[in-house]
């Protein structure tokens, strides 16, 4: 595997679905990274030149918005996580 220029890195179209024995699976792994996420990272806004002096608010804004449909996924994801142990602790603790 060729690293390249670590420094000054180029970036080609998305990830392409490989050949797989499941492609019903790797489409909807794809699908659902599309839908979460449809457009392309904002490249201009991470300037690693300015790195010392720290990100701005409103590339911080920018990146979350950016960023949003993951952090949805991730705090459906931790509800669920939480809920799912206590419906079922309460169903097992209050039979009636």
């Amino acid at each position: 595997m060729e690293l390249g220029n670590i420094w000054k890195p180029t970036y080609g179209p998305g990830p392409e679905a490989p050949g797989s024995s499941t492609p019903g699976l790797v489409a909807m792994a794809h699908g659902f990274l599309r839908l979460v996420q449809p457009n392309a990272l904002p490249a201009e806004l991470i300037n690693f030149e300015q790195f010392q002096s720290g990100f701005s608010q409103d590339n911080i804004n920018e990146l979350l918005l950016y960023e949003l449909g993951f952090l949805v996924c991730m705090a459906i994801g931790v509800l669920l996580i939480i809920l799912v142990p206590l419906v079922g602790c309460c169903f097992c603790c209050c039979r009636c």
